[in-house]
């Protein structure tokens, strides 16, 4: 197993600033010191798991780079920057590119038109990349990855608003095993799920609403946002060690653990069939 290099923005300017999702409210807005906290449980946790992290810079006026999953897709040394859908968070991706660009990566851009989510809608199982789309990220922008990077892509049509992106409701565990929360999906999409990854995981709309789904995999090690305690059960009996840290303050936003992550060198699940 490789050495597991993470990117993560701490939260220093973290706050609910606009409403791009059902979970966003101004009103309630978020508690930054707390939330300061969660994060630092977070990576604290993820170091203690021999995980290396890269810091980003935080930026005034960019409240959600702390969710660094949505920069863009890592593939070997090449990094396929995101467009974003809303331009509050287009304004990140100078950052991103920037640091990507500055540490070793060849930083690519999806043709004007496309729309994609980065890791929050792209995420290996095995060797197949699963793709969510129509909330975020658009079929095309799947297309032109598959084409380019000549591999296998599966999109999965995510018609619930609450899990815009794929990671809020899909967590690869290892090649041929993922936890999921079927309602998000569409009819066409569970049948593909079911039928490419032959050990499937369902995650119940309670613990789905928890974000159990959006969970950082090192090695064996499953970690979730609390309240997720019949997952936990589960994994265990899957062979896994689920380790539990709270991030409601992150939920308030519709992000958890994997949000608030960018795998940098490839995942365990999600080793790459020909890397650059």
């Amino acid at each position: 197993m490789r050495q597991p290099r993470i990117l993560m923005c701490p939260p220093d300017y973290y706050g609910i600033e606009y409403e791009i999702n059902p979970w966003m409210s101004r009103l309630r807005g978020a508690a930054r010191d707390r939330a300061r906290g969660q994060w630092q449980a977070l990576y604290d946790t993820l170091t203690g798991l021999g995980v290396t992290i890269e810091r980003m810079l935080p930026q005034p006026g960019l409240p959600d780079l702390v969710f660094t999953a949505n920069a863009g897709l890592v593939y070997g040394t090449r990094f396929f920057s995101s467009r974003f859908r809303h331009e509050v968070r287009a304004r990140e991706t100078p950052h991103f590119d920037s640091w990507f660009s500055t540490h070793g990566f060849t930083v690519e851009h999806l043709p004007e038109g496309m729309y994609f989510e980065g890791a929050g809608d792209a995420l290996f199982c095995g060797e197949t990349l699963f793709a969510g789309y129509r909330i975020r990220s658009d079929v095309r922008g799947h297309q032109h990855l598959a084409s380019v990077l000549r591999i296998q892509v599966l999109p999965l049509e995510l018609v619930n608003p609450h899990y815009y992106h794929l990671d809020t409701c899909f967590c690869p565990l290892a090649p041929g095993e993922a936890i999921y929360y079927a309602d998000a999906f569409d009819a066409y999409g569970r049948k593909v799920l079911e039928a490419h990854v032959p050990r499937l995981l369902l995650v119940n709309e309670a613990e789905a609403a928890r974000f159990g789904c959006n969970a950082v995999v090192v090695g064996k090690t499953v970690v979730t946002n609390t309240g997720c305690e019949k997952l936990a059960s589960e994994l265990r009996d899957w062979g896994y060690m689920p380790v539990a840290v709270e991030l409601d303050e992150f939920l308030k936003a519709g992000g958890s653990a994997k949000c608030l992550t960018l795998r940098l060198d490839g995942e365990e699940a999600a080793s790459w069939a020909r890397p650059a």
